[in-house]
């Protein structure tokens, strides 16, 4: 006997969206994250960023990508980290490194200028520094930064025990994140932190459009190796965009 089919299937990217519409040709209901690549018509819902560039009355349109970000999560880190990170002065400024992502490079050349620009805010700007690589930062590049920085006081995560990840996001006063990862940049959006963003040899053109629009709305500016701190209030669609497509699908 065949399994009985969801309700509803979420896919997400090109192989998620063909699956999901496939389903929903035998009954389920399709919910798309990401541009899907096919006809947005073969979903109920299309959950899209505002770079994808998507329109149509089963499109939600978000600023950012959708994110796992919320102020309880963001509580919790922020009081499990905070005894570990006390030690470091303060404002505290959380940095967010990625790695290669095939738009952009992040090789040892470009690990030793934003090691060396965060060690000169380290040193003229009195900051704390905390600093969390992703899984794509490269093992050279990640030693690279804590040859140049961890002599200077910063803290790395050495990749054991729990991902210090959100606790950064929690505690930072400022937020400093590689342009490769449009995720990371949505994370760093959505708590109360000004964000710098550290420019990265490469281009994506719709990332660069989703930059420039946080640019253009002041939420986020250029690191230049100097901490900068100006009024901003979170970015977060994800919880409304999840309402909305609840209310769409009649779950509500």
């Amino acid at each position: 006997m065949a399994a009985a089919l969801p309700p509803v299937v979420v896919g997400c990217g090109g192989a998620g969206a063909a699956v999901a519409a496939a389903l929903r040709r035998r009954g389920s209901a399709a919910v798309q994250v990401q541009h899907p690549r096919i006809d947005i018509r073969r979903f109920d819902v299309v959950l899209a960023a505002r770079h994808d560039g998507l329109s149509g009355p089963n499109v939600v349109v978000t600023r950012t990508a959708l994110h796992r970000v919320t102020p309880t999560r963001l509580a919790d880190a922020a009081a499990r980290w905070a005894g570990q990170l006390s030690c470091l002065p303060r404002p505290l400024v959380a940095v967010l490194v990625g790695g290669d992502s095939g738009r952009y490079r992040f090789g040892r050349r470009e690990a030793a200028k934003l090691a060396h620009e965060l060690a000169a805010m380290m040193e003229v700007d009195r900051v704390g520094l905390a600093l969390t690589p992703s899984r794509r930062t490269g093992a050279r590049e990640l030693a690279i930064l804590r040859q140049i920085l961890e002599s200077r006081g910063a803290w790395i995560w050495d990749g054991t025990g729990e991902n210090p990840y959100f606790g950064l996001l929690a505690l930072a006063d400022v937020i400093v994140v590689t342009i490769d990862s449009v995720s990371m940049v949505s994370e760093a959006v959505a708590t109360s932190a000004p964000v710098m963003l550290a420019r990265l040899p490469g281009h994506s053109s719709r990332q660069h459009v989703f930059m420039q629009a946080l640019m253009n709305e002041g939420r986020v500016r250029e690191f230049k190796g100097r901490l900068d701190h100006w009024p901003v209030e979170p970015i977060d669609d994800t919880a409304e965009a999840a309402a909305e497509t609840r209310r769409r699908l009649g779950l509500l």
